[in-house]
């Protein structure tokens, strides 16, 4: 036997022995079945075995996310066990009263991993809330301070494919998990003897239709009883499960209800029409435009899956649809929010935050209008924390807080009704027009992305160790000016050129590197000449990305 023999013999001999161990506490038969499916399939499974049992999920943004398939390296029962019961102890041990609040979506498992929650939460001696059915991720967010919870549960994976779930944390404050309550829950988690004896109490309480009859009194209540109504919407849910609620909130604020594309109507955990199941991605928004042209609507609008995002397209006066970009939206929505003179409990006006990937102008429109404002993170765990007054927060990835006090979180509903709004009031100009005026008042922001998405994570760490090693010294043919690192606190790099900016920084949500790309122009003699300029450097900025980093 040569050594690369023996070498291989023990390394499945350790991993037939850390499958069995997890065997001896895995909670789900399902599950075990799966993995002796998989164990008597060896050496021939070694690879997939030796995956899901790299390392167990961690707490990443907002909790946990990964694909459903048995294993520490997966969301099944035996993983939501633990992160529920680790939950558990962090909220007794931290003092936190009041219920757990849960919902779900409808990914595969979901249903299931929130009745899991829910007995561990009675077993632990808390009071175990369900909502009502499929529901979109700010439902739960705005229920957590309604209810006066200790914290709240959603099961969800948002945007991402199909394969994967997830499950998102909120506190008491309505907000998602930020440092260090997550080291802190995933140290309670890790701290778990046992799933197998974890206590499990009596499956929970549904609650009635009042919390989502709240929320759509607060949401609809946000539209100016004395704006404009007329609009003809186009609309998606993308196979999630914002339809029915994002229909009714458009009704319950005087709007005519929108036009909704029927193959992606039904909340689908397939997602069949889809690559992916995120607005931002190529061809997702195809039959919602085809929808748009074919009913000649004036705007049309797409949440991902758990509705928490808001994308949006404009018709063109030649024809044809423009999707506007997150920062567009941002920008729209902030100076709708300002222009509607949105201020704190001591009527002075609040904060406006963004983060340090998004759109550099609404510093810029801070700045001009004499309003506080702050930059953050990535995340909207940082941006709803950005300052005690927030009166908006956003992020480029189509995440907008409209109505902080309502729900602390993005919520892509209530930002669909304030874009709604917008478009409405503007008329006969549009939201093009719009961002036009908002040009010619701080300058041409133009903002662009490049994604590198890897089949193994290793690899982002190889590109950003890459980029710190050897950092460029002009962004097309100009001097980079500064070179911003931001390890520890995050891992980013902010480089700055002549009016140019790239931010490289790993997807928080997804396996690939995010390079967020800025041109800003001034408006010298017209908004379109300015805009020309900004449009030719934003090309040559995003080819020279490229290429370095072979995208």
């Amino acid at each position: 036997m040569t050594d690369s023999e023996s070498s291989a013999d023990t390394a499945t001999r350790e991993l037939r022995h850390a499958v069995q161990r997890w065997l001896a506490d895995d909670p789900d038969p399902e599950t075990r079945v799966e993995l002796e499916a998989l164990m008597d399939r060896l050496p021939d499974s070694a690879a997939e075995l030796t995956d899901r049992f790299s390392g167990p999920l961690t707490f990443g943004t907002a909790g946990l996310r990964g694909p459903v398939r048995a294993g520490p390296n997966g969301m099944n029962r035996a993983v939501v066990r633990g992160a529920a019961a680790g939950l558990m102890a962090y909220l007794w041990d931290s003092g936190a009263r009041g219920p757990l609040v849960i919902g779900y979506d409808a990914r595969a498992g979901s249903a299931a991993f929130a009745q899991e929650t829910a007995a561990v939460c009675t077993g632990a001696g808390r009071e175990a809330l369900l909502l009502p059915g499929l529901l979109p991720t700010p439902v739960l967010a705005f229920a957590v301070r309604k209810l006066g919870a200790a914290a709240g549960v959603m099961v969800t994976a948002s945007h991402n494919p199909s394969a994967d779930n997830g499950y998102k944390v909120y506190l008491a404050d309505g907000a998602q998990l930020a440092p260090p309550a997550d080291e802190a829950i995933e140290a309670a988690i890790r701290a778990v003897p046992s799933l197998i004896d974890v206590p499990l109490g009596p499956p929970g309480r549904e609650l009635g239709p009042e919390v989502l009859e709240s929320y759509l009194d607060a949401v609809a209540g946000l539209v100016d009883p004395s704006s404009a109504r007329e609009l003809s919407v186009a609309y998606t849910p993308m196979h999630g499960v914002g339809g029915a609620t994002m229909v009714r909130a458009f009704e319950r604020a005087g709007f005519a209800a929108p036009s909704v594309v029927a193959e992606q109507a039904d909340p689908d955990p397939r997602f069949p029409t889809v690559a992916f199941p995120n607005p931002e991605e190529p061809g997702a928004t195809d039959l919602l435009l085809a929808l748009a042209e074919n009913i000649h609507a004036d705007l049309a609008i797409a949440s991902d899956p758990d509705a928490d995002r808001c994308a949006v397209a404009v018709p063109l006066p030649g024809g044809g649809w423009r999707p506007l970009t997150g920062d567009e939206v941002g920008i729209l929505l902030a100076d709708h929010v300002m222009r509607r003179g949105a201020t704190d409990t001591n009527h002075t006006p609040g904060t406006y935050a963004t983060t340090i990937v998004s759109s550099s102008m609404l510093r810029a429109l801070c700045e001009r209008r004499g309003l506080p404002y702050a930059e953050t993170l990535t995340g909207f765990k940082w941006i709803v924390r950005a300052a005690p007054n927030l009166a908006y927060g956003y992020e480029e990835a189509l995440g907008y807080a409209v109505a902080p006090g309502l729900v602390r979180d993005k919520d892509g509903i209530s930002a669909a009704l304030l874009v709604a709004e917008l478009a409405a009031s503007l008329r006969p100009r549009t939201l093009l027009d719009r961002l036009d005026e908002l040009a010619a008042e701080v300058g041409v922001y133009l903002t662009g992305a490049v994604s590198i998405r890897v089949d193994d994570l290793a690899e982002i760490g190889e590109l950003m160790a890459g980029l710190r090693a050897a950092l460029p010294e002009q962004l097309v043919g100009r001097p980079v000016e500064s070179a911003e690192d931001l390890w520890p606190d995050t891992d980013a790099v902010i480089l700055r050129a002549g009016g140019l900016r790239v931010v490289a920084r790993p997807s928080g949500t997804e396996p690939k590197l995010k390079l967020y790309l800025e041109v800003h122009a001034e408006v010298t003699t017209s908004v379109a000449e300015a805009r020309a300029t900004a449009t030719a450097d934003l090309a040559s900025l995003e080819a020279e990305v490229r290429t370095a980093f072979g995208a």
